[in-house]
């Protein structure tokens, strides 16, 4: 377990993974390569999880839909992993490359979901959460097998896909200073789809593993970040499970590709980015408990069992981003703009 979460920190960090610069992307470039990359490790967890299924080795429990809290939690999830500057994922690995400003968000977000989830805010988060429709998975409610929503999104993705490479020029690289494995693993700039592929099959290869521990479920960073802050609080051993020790891994992981990149360096935030730290790690920790999972409970890995929660919160957290977008980060560039000296017209 310890082990997956270092590999998949060490790939975090190598290929940028972040779904708030791949939402954020959308709204203020219009570029959708890393949102397509995105789509790419849904659909591909989607299909390897739907053959292990078929094949009885997997068993995914999806949970039950809460409308309002699924809504309301994602959009200020997406609100606050702009004001923190990364995603559950992006906020681990930039801890690992020195950031502070990650560290006082992560801290935080930790706080606040144990809070949320175990604490003085359980009893509003279970009343919040106790909201449930008769829905839960998108092919029940459409009466479809499973796998064919999985396809459909999988020959859809694959047209995105196709499209964009087919529409990206060739970029020159700068010559290597290193050869062979060294250099694809601590030099070379990995492709976004690259990155997304990896990530995708770690995911699905996530729900074997947790299985096998007796956690029926993939990947998630919120519930065990709330554990972890248990634990440590408690001393209550119980506390520390699969997905515990998962986490515990992401930090090392990225640390290490880091270092051997020449990416590792402490950072210390400016006072306005250490407080939006502070805010963006709250709202991310309460926002993802109601929601019932992040970016990556939710938007990558019950998304790709085409749960209702999974793809509700997908689509608000990309609102919450865009709202997040808006607020701090367009409005204070035009600000900046507008207080710069303006040029002088000399008269004809």
């Amino acid at each position: 377990m310890l082990i997956s979460g270092l590999i998949l920190g060490f790939i975090f960090q190598r290929g940028r993974f972040c779904v708030t610069g791949a939402f954020r992307d959308v709204w203020l470039s219009r570029s959708t390569r890393w949102f397509n990359a995105f789509l790419l490790a849904i659909a591909l967890q989607s299909v390897i999880v739907v053959a292990l299924a078929g094949l009885g080795i997997v068993s995914p429990e999806v949970d039950k839909f809460a409308p309002f809290a699924v809504s309301i939690g994602s959009l200020l999830f997406g609100v606050g992993i702009v004001l923190s500057g990364g995603c559950a994922t992006g906020t681990y690995y930039r801890a690992g490359e020195g950031l502070v400003g990650s560290w006082i968000a992560l801290v935080l977000y930790a706080l606040s979901s144990s809070v949320l989830k175990f604490g003085l805010g359980a009893g509003l988060t279970k009343k919040l959460r106790g909201a449930t429709v008769n829905a839960t998975t998108v092919y029940d409610t459409l009466g479809v097998p499973w796998w064919a929503l999985s396809l459909l999104l999988a020959v859809g993705v694959a047209y995105l896909v196709i499209r964009e490479l087919a529409a990206t020029p060739k970029v020159a690289a700068l010559p290597a200073k290193k050869t062979g494995v060294a250099h694809f693993l601590f030099e070379k700039k990995w492709h976004p789809y690259f990155t997304a592929t990896l990530v995708g099959l770690l995911a699905a290869v996530a729900f074997p593993l947790s299985s096998a521990t007796g956690r029926n479920a993939g990947l998630g960073i919120t519930t065990p970040s709330a554990k972890l802050i248990q634990f440590l609080t408690t001393a209550d051993i119980s506390n520390v499970d699969w997905g515990v020790l998962l986490i515990l891994g992401l930090i090392p992981g990225s640390y290490l590709a880091a270092k051997l990149s020449g990416e590792f360096r402490v950072r210390v935030p400016d006072a306005r980015t250490a407080v939006r730290a502070v805010w963006g790690g709250l709202l991310m920790g309460v926002g993802a408990v109601w929601a019932g999972g992040c970016t990556i409970g939710n938007s990558l890995v019950d998304t790709a069992l085409f749960g209702w929660q999974g793809w509700t919160a997908f689509l608000f957290t990309f609102l919450g981003v865009g709202l997040g977008a808006r607020l701090f980060i367009q409005n204070h560039t035009r600000a900046g703009a507008a207080l710069q000296p303006q040029p002088v017209l000399e008269n004809a």
